[in-house]
Order: C-alpha cells, then structure tokens, then sequence
C-alpha cells in the first residue's frame, strides 16, 4: 500500500481533491511478475548477433513448423498447454480464438492527379498469416504499402472505391469485433509527451478494461510489458514533449507497441515501426514484436522500408509490392529460392531484403518503359508460380473452414462515464506537467493584465475616462478570447491521441469532448480570476465586490466560448497552421462586428444579421458595458459642458445609462445573455463532437 500511495501522490500532486472520486479507482499496489522470463527476451542489444542466429534457427525450424503444420485441432491442445505455462495474469496476451488473417482480391482505386482518370494503387492482392507469424509488407515508396495496411485493419483511406474481402478464421467479423481484436500502431505514434511511460500504460489500459479487473492485476501487466520491453530503467522518464527531454526514438517505438499489447489484441498492424531508426534500434524492435507473436500466438503484420539482413530474417512471412501488384508473397526463407527460380539469383553476400526491393523499384530508371515491361513480366511470373497457387489453395481452405469469431474477453470495456474520468484524470496530469497546455497561457493573462492595469492606470470618473474606460472594456474582452490561439497546440496533441485510440476502439467523440470541457473549467476560471485581480483595480473600474465577480463571469464565460471555439476549428482542420489562421480570423470578425468599433445601432444588416447576434464578444462586451456603466456617475468637463445629455447634466454630471444608449444597450439583459453565451459554449461543443463523429480520418 505504501507503493500505491507512492503512484497516488506524485499522479494528484497539489489538486487532488478537485478529483477525488479517482484516487480509489487508482489504488495499485506494487506487485510484478518476472515477464522477462515467460517472453523469453534477453536484451537484444547486448546479444544482437546471439538472437538472430537463434531465432532464424529454431523459429525456422521447429517453432516455425509447429505453427505452420497445426491442425485446429493441435491449435487448443497448444493453447491449454501455454495457458498453464504462462499462468492467469499473462494469459490475457495469449490468443485462442484467431487462427487466421487472410485477403484476396484487394484492389484500392483513387482519381489520378493528373490525368483525372482512375488508378489502381492496389491491385489485386492476396495474402493470409497465421497466429504466431510476423508478416513485413515491403517494397519501393509509394507502392501501396500503406494504403494495403490501412485497408487490412479496416481503416479509412483516401481512395475512390476499395474491394476485396478481408477475413478473420475464413469469415468477416463485424467492424465492431475486428476494433475489438486488432490495433494499429502508426508510423508516428501519437503519445502524450508529459505522460511517463508507465503512465501511457496505465491509461491505456484503465481505457480499454474497467475497474472490474484488480489493480493487483493491471499493475503486473503493466509491469510485465515493461520488462519484456526493456523499459524498466525509463518507466517513470515522460515521453517527451518540445519543452521537455523524454525517451529515445527506439524507446517510443516500443512503448507504441506496449500501449497497444496492453489492450490485449490478437492481431497487430503497424506501420513502418522501424523507421528513423538504426540498424541496431530496428532489430530490437521487430525481434520484441518476433517474440511476443511467438509465445502469445499473435499475428503481426508491419510494412518495412529497407530492413537490414538481420531484421528481415526475422520475418515469417513477405508481402513484396510494386506499383500495387504482389511479386511475392510467402516464407522469408523461400525468397532466394523463389527468384532462382525465376533465374534472377540473389548474391550469397548481398542483403536480400534490399536486392529484391532494387529489382522492383523503377524511380531511378532511365528507360521507364523497359523497367515497366519487366515489372509486369515479373508479376505475371509470380502469378503463374506455385507459391501463388499455394496462397489462393491456402485462402480457400481458410474459408472453407471458417470459424466464428467468440469474444474470449472476460474484461469488459469501461462505460461512457468511467472512460470519461479516465481521460479527465490524464488531461489533469497533462496539464499541470505540460507548460504548452495552461502555464504558457498563466504568463501570457498575467502579463495582459500588467499591460492594461498600468496603461488604464487608475481612471477617474471625470467625462474624459469614459472613452479609456470603453475601450479599456473592449481592450479586455476581445484580447482574452483573441489569446485563445495559445490552445490551439495542446487540442491538437489531445485531437491526435483520439484519433488513434477511437481507431482502435477505446472510446469516442463524447468521452473526449466531456473530459476536455471540464478539465478546462477551473483553469479558465483561474485564468480569469487572476487577470482580473490585476486590472479590474489598477484601471479603478466601479468598486464594488459584486461588480468585480460580474466582471470576472464575463471574463470567464468569454474564455469557455474562445476555448470552445478553438476545439471546434481544430477537430474541423487538424493542422496547426490552418487552425490557428482559423482561429485568430474568427476573433478578428468578432472583434470588428462585437458593438465597439461600429455601433450596433449603424451596424450594416450584413453583418448584423450575420454575425453579430451569434458574436460571443458582443455579449461579454454588452455585458462588460452594463457592469460599469449601469450603476455609475460621472463628472462633466469645466463649466458643466457634458459630453452625454443625461437627466443629471443640471447637476454638472452624466448618468452611465447615457454611455449605453449610445450603443443601443437600454436594457440589462444579463440572464439571458449569459443563457446566450452558454448556448454558444455548447453549440461549438456538439459541432465539434458532429465533426469528430464524422470524419473519416
């Protein structure tokens, strides 16, 4: 318990009372297993040239075979002996129930860019991988390795039409069970960089099964991956953010492909996992994922730029593209044999992996119609060969013998409300570590408010600070949602983690949006409260407690629609550069038709109709103006020459409400414009939970 209190206290440093309702969820007492030993994995960077030679050894020989040869019938018998080996708390990596994957007759179809023409950039490929297998998908830039990749694990693509069958056991699972059974490690995986490594685990974890699964139990997990991974020394080192120094490229690699094991999938898709990385780094990575589809009887399928010998002999099986054709597919082991065959020997001392890619790659060709001819020579090669033959045998057996797929999960996935807290309590950790998502912006209010309580410098109530005081109200309104931009980066990093974990099934817009709205709440209040501690009395705005906190409501609900808004721009155009282009343009529109610069009462109908009405800035300006002016006297100039004609000009003073008419503000609307502007809170939340529920990719 003192181990869980350790992981408590250093997760809920200052606010944990704010979040209380967590700290019984995340009672972990400290516990482990010796992961390392079951996975069998020794640190391949010390002993390199010893796993490979092992592993091209008895994977090639007996595991590979046993694999391969088994009958569905050996399949059960192999699995109850595992189980008992592995024990109950590895047992959740081990897979029972997916004996297969297989595609045929794949073809992906997208509109030429230039002749405006539909293009094959996928055609007519077939392939299938066995549990226990590692399958690298490999072949020149722009081959279609991706777009294959994508169109295996049912992910969305860019193209005009996508055909062909995937299926699981012979049979096509529901795209609920396949997000259920596979995941997707992207090429850049998206991490949350003030996370430590063992906390991405957790999340994940807690985001994929509910509290019905001990702590005990989820902590020796985490702790077993760790191990088999080779990142005990850096569990509690953060990922890594631009401010902040975390993990290496290779380090964030294979907490990529932990984050993903702890779900427990039975199928692993990745894209170019080793990419960026050196020969040593990308060995570690590919023999970690040869391992773990070995002993959890996994089927793992990764495209692969150029591997170097050694990480490609690790590979069970080769997919090989060119211009989206296949020109092989089948046993790493039979590739030299296979182009023998065609009599295009590999060299004895050339890396083959690299040799076949140099045959099928025609960008650096002169004669581009020769290169072509020979490319579909050699395509048609492979499809009169005997391994394709023995693919498309292999495939229709698959299906002949299909089988359902059963949910072999005891673990149910978490409720709306339990994957909302969950992202509530990492959106906390994030934004106290992470100086990008609220303590840039503390600087940059608390500096805003130095500016403008010094600039605005004790005001009087003569006549002649009427005008500094309005413009010091529009000054404080529009430049606190105008610095709304600084949330822009922060959105984006939360955007791109829901993009992959929706993608494999963790959870959706609703959950996201909900826990980004409410960790937002006390932040943004602060925010206001602060600033408004700084200028309210240095500029001497109307002394009064109750004017004060009504001034600190229009600062704090005019941030909630900034913030809102940004949320919104960013789900609709997940770019930096655009978003906050987006971002502060809508502000600038805001800012020009809000009632300051043009009287709302000369206000062109354009722009009224338009824009003005549903122009949060107006209502926290009208607002602002109502605080100060509704309530207050002013002093006209020498000889009671008064610049507004109010009912007290006979006694040398102008009324607030005179300031007001001038902007067509006679009434104080308060409750309702404070109904308006939460309206437009929640109105940029449901469209942006509209177009997150929408969108494709």
């Amino acid at each position: 318990m003192e181990a869980t209190q350790a992981v408590d206290a250093a997760a809920w440093p200052s606010l944990a009372s704010l979040v209380g309702y967590i700290s019984g969820r995340m009672s972990i007492p400290c516990s482990s297993i010796d992961y390392q030993q079951f996975l069998g994995v020794t640190s391949p960077r010390k002993k390199q040239e010893q796993n490979t030679m092992t592993i091209r050894d008895s994977d090639a020989s007996g595991a590979k075979k046993e694999h391969t040869n088994m009958t569905h019938g050996d399949n059960n018998s192999f699995f109850e002996h595992d189980v008992e080996m592995m024990g109950s708390v590895d047992a959740h990596l081990l897979n029972t129930t997916v004996q297969n994957i297989s595609w045929e007759g794949t073809e992906v179809t997208v509109k030429d860019r230039v002749t405006k023409q539909p293009k094959k950039i996928v055609d007519h490929v077939n392939g299938i991988v066995e549990a226990g297998e590692i399958c690298a998908l490999m072949g020149p830039s722009g081959c279609g390795k991706t777009t294959l990749l994508n169109v295996l694990a049912g992910r969305p693509t860019n193209a005009s039409s996508v055909s062909g069958s995937v299926l699981v056991n012979g049979a096509k699972p529901s795209r609920s069970q396949f997000r259920q059974m596979s995941c997707f490690v992207e090429q850049e995986d998206a991490l949350i960089g003030s996370l430590t490594v063992r906390e991405t685990l957790l999340f994940t974890s807690r985001l994929s099964s509910t509290s019905s699964l001990p702590a005990s139990e989820r902590l020796a997990r985490i702790d077993g991956l760790l191990n088999a991974f080779g990142l005990n020394e850096q569990a509690n080192t953060i990922i890594g953010t631009p401010i902040r120094k975390g993990i290496s490229g290779g380090q964030k690699r294979r907490v990529g492909v932990a984050s993903q094991l702890i779900t427990s999938p039975k199928i692993m898709f990745l894209d170019e996992p080793t990419s960026g990385l050196d020969s040593a780094a990308s060995f570690e990575v590919i023999s970690y994922l040869k391992t773990v589809a070995k002993r959890s009887n996994l089927i793992v399928i990764a495209s692969i730029h150029q591997p170097s010998t050694s990480t490609f002999n690790l590979f069970d099986k080769l997919l090989l593209l060119s211009a989206g054709k296949t020109h092989y597919f089948g046993p790493v082991d039979n590739v030299v044999p296979y182009y023998e065959s065609l009599g295009m020997p590999i060299p004895t001392q050339v890396n083959p992996a690299e040799h076949v890619l140099e045959m099928v790659n025609t960008d650096f060709v002169k004669d581009k119609r020769q290169a072509a001819q020979r490319l579909e020579a050699m395509h048609e090669g492979w499809e009169e060969s005997r391994p394709a033959k023995e693919l498309r045998a292999a495939i229709a057996d698959a299906e002949k013998n299909s089988t359902a797929f059963e949910d072999d999960q005891a673990e149910k996935k978490p409720g709306l409300p339990s994957l909302a807290l969950t992202l509530l309590h990492r959106s906390f950790i994030k934004s106290y570590r992470d100086v990008v998502a609220y303590g840039i912006r503390f600087a940059m209010y608390t500096g805003l408010a130095i500016m403008m309580g010094t600039v605005w410098l004790r005001l009087s109530t003569d006549q002649e600070s009427i005008i500094p005081l309005t413009n010091a109200i529009f000054f404080g309104g529009a430049f606190m949602s105008f610095m709304a931009v600084a949330a822009v980066p922060s959105f984006l990093e939360d955007r791109d983690q829901y993009v992959k974990e929706h993608q494999n099934g963790l959870y959706g817009p609703t959950a996201l949006l909900i826990s980004n709205f409410f960790i937002g709440i006390p932040y943004l209040f602060l925010i206001a409260l602060i600033f408004s501690v700084i200028s309210y009395w240095l500029s001497n705005f109307r002394p009064s407690a109750t004017a004060f906190f009504v001034w600190v409501l229009w600062l704090f609900l005019d941030l909630l629609a900034a913030e809102s808004l940004v949320v919104f721009f960013v789900s609709l155009f997940p770019s930096f550069v655009i978003s906050l282009a987006l971002v502060a343009f809508a502000n600038g529109l805001w800012m020009s038709v809000n009632g300051f610069m043009v009287s709302p009462t000369i206000l062109n109908s354009f722009y009224k109709y338009v824009f003005h009405y549903w122009d949060y800035q107006k209502y926290v300006f009208e607002g602002m103006m109502h605080n100060e002016f509704g309530h207050r006297t002013y002093t006209c100039g020498k000889g009671c020459q008064c610049m507004y004609q109010t009912p007290l000009a006979s006694e040398c003073k102008i009324a607030g409400q005179g300031v007001l008419d001038t902007y067509g503000y006679t009434e104080n609307h308060f409750g309702r414009d404070v109904g308006i502007m939460l309206s437009i809170v929640i109105g940029y939340r449901i469209a942006a939970w509209i177009v997150l529920k929408i969108k494709k990719n």
